[in-house]
C-alpha cells in the first residue's frame, strides 16, 4: 500500500510501506502493515476473527479473548465511541484488535470516551487499514495463527525481533489462563440487568434459590442474567475447594466461560466438577465451563481450526428442532463423537455440526458451548437460565 492510512493493506512479507505505524507479525513470516492505534508496544496472541456488527467494547472486555487479537470483520469499529456500562469484565480481555476502517469520531448518545483513547487507557493495541476479509479468508484457511500485534508512532518495527517472539509463543492449546482471569477472591453478586435510562438494577433481597458460580473467567452479564431469571449468586475463584463451595450451601453450582485450554484447566477443576456431580448438586456450564463438565462426564476436548466467535450463530435444538441464534466465542470444543452413552448431545451448530450442548443422564446437570447471556448477541437463549434456576426448587 501507498499510505497507511488510505489505503487496505493485504497479508503480505513487502517492505515497509509510508504512513505505516502499526503491524502485523505471523509466526509464518506474514508481515500485515497497517495504522495503529490504542496502546503503544507489543503484544503476543492468536490472530481470530469475530464476526458481530455491535459490541465491540464487550468483546475486548470478554475475559474468554485473553491471549487472542481479534480481527472484526465488521468494518466500522469504534464509531458508537465507549463508556463504562458496556464493559464485561475489569480484568483482561483480548490483548488488541485489528480493524479495516480508521477508528472516527464516536457519534452515540451513550458514548463517553473515544475508541483509540480507550483501548490505550486499558493497555490495548489496534491495527486499522486492513483488509480483513483477506485476513479472514485466510485464518479460516490455515488456522488461527499466533502473532505480535505492534504499535509505535513513528513506524519503527524490528521484524526479526516480532517474528521471533510471534514463533516463540506456544499458543492456547496446552494453556491454562482462567486462573489468570479469575477473580481472587469471593464475591456476593448484587448487580441486575441493564436497562436504558436506568442502568443495572439491584439483585433483589427476596428469599431466592442459592447458586455458587465458579468464574473461570467469567462476563458479567451470565451473573446479571441469573439474578433475572431469579437466582441469589455467589461468585468465586477458579481454584476453589470443593469443601469451600459446599460449605455455601449452594442449591446448584454454575461453571463459567473462560479462555485458554479447557483440558489445562480441567486439571483442577474437573475433580470438583466430578465430586460435585457425584452429589447430584445441579450444574449449569457455559463456554469453558461446558467444556469441562463434558470432561467430568467422559467425552474428550479438540483445538478448532477456527473457532467460533460472533453474534450469528445458528445452533439447532435437538430435541424439537428449533434453531437459535446466538452469540459464541471457542477455540475449543466437546468432541461429540466422544460422548458416552450417559451424556446426551441437545445441540450442535448448524456452521459445522460441532458440539453445542450436552446433558448428563440421570442428573440435573447441562451445558452450552454458545453464550446466552448475549453481550453482545441475540438473547434467543435466555430460557437457559429460567430452566436451571426452575430446577433448583
Amino acid at each position: 500500500m501507498a499510505d497507511a492510512a488510505s489505503s487496505h493493506a493485504q497479508p503480505s512479507a513487502g517492505p515497509q510501506p509510508k504512513g505505516a505505524t502499526g503491524v502485523l507479525v505471523l509466526a509464518d513470516g506474514t508481515v500485515v502493515w497497517g495504522k495503529g492505534f490504542g496502546a503503544t508496544g507489543e503484544a503476543v496472541g492468536e490472530v481470530c476473527f469475530n464476526t458481530a456488527m455491535t459490541g465491540y467494547q464487550e468483546v475486548m472486555t470478554d475475559p474468554s479473548y485473553a491471549g487472542q487479537i481479534v480481527t472484526f470483520t465488521f468494518p466500522h469499529i469504534g464509531n458508537v465511541g465507549c463508556n463504562d456500562e458496556d464493559l464485561e469484565s475489569k480484568v483482561d480481555g483480548a490483548v488488541g484488535c485489528v480493524v479495516r476502517e480508521d477508528v472516527t469520531a464516536p457519534s452515540n448518545f451513550r458514548s463517553r470516551e473515544d475508541f483509540s483513547r480507550w483501548l490505550a487507557a486499558k493497555g490495548k493495541i489496534g491495527l486499522a487499514g486492513i483488509d480483513t476479509r483477506a485476513l479472514t479468508r485466510r485464518i479460516r484457511l490455515s488456522g488461527a495463527p499466533n502473532a505480535v500485534i505492534a504499535h509505535h508512532p513513528e513506524g519503527k518495527f524490528d521484524i526479526p525481533a516480532l517474528l521471533k517472539r510471534a514463533q516463540a509463543w506456544p499458543g492456547l492449546e496446552g494453556m491454562d489462563l482462567a486462573r489468570v482471569v479469575s477473580r481472587d477472591k469471593q464475591e456476593s453478586w448484587e448487580g441486575g440487568v441493564w436497562t436504558l435510562g436506568q442502568g443495572y438494577a439491584r439483585s433483589p433481597r427476596d428469599a431466592r434459590p442459592h447458586v455458587v458460580a465458579i468464574d473461570y473467567g467469567a462476563k458479567d452479564n451470565i451473573f446479571r442474567n441469573l439474578v433475572k431469571a431469579g437466582a441469589q449468586v455467589t461468585v468465586v475463584p477458579a481454584q476453589t475447594p470443593l469443601e469451600t463451595i459446599l460449605a455455601l450451601e449452594p442449591a446448584g453450582v454454575f461453571l463459567s466461560n473462560g479462555p485458554g485450554d479447557p483440558a489445562a484447566t480441567g486439571a483442577y477443576a474437573v475433580p470438583t466438577i466430578k465430586a460435585l456431580l457425584d452429589k447430584d448438586v445441579p450444574i449449569f456450564g457455559i463456554c469453558l465451563g461446558h467444556q469441562m463438565l463434558g470432561i467430568a462426564a467422559g467425552a474428550k476436548t479438540t483445538k478448532m481450526q477456527q473457532g467460533h466467535r460472533g453474534a450469528n450463530h445458528p445452533v439447532k435444538r435437538l430435541k424439537d428442532g428449533v434453531v437459535e441464534i446466538t452469540s459464541m466465542n471457542h477455540g475449543f470444543a466437546v468432541d461429540n463423537a466422544s460422548l458416552p452413552d450417559t451424556v446426551e448431545e441437545t445441540h450442535v451448530s448448524l456452521f459445522d455440526g460441532s458440539n453445542c450442548g450436552i446433558a448428563i443422564k440421570g442428573k440435573k446437570a447441562f451445558g452450552v458451548q454458545y453464550h446466552p447471556e448475549a453481550s453482545p448477541g441475540p438473547m434467543d437463549s435466555f430460557y437457559l437460565f429460567e430452566s436451571f434456576v426452575g430446577m433448583l426448587g
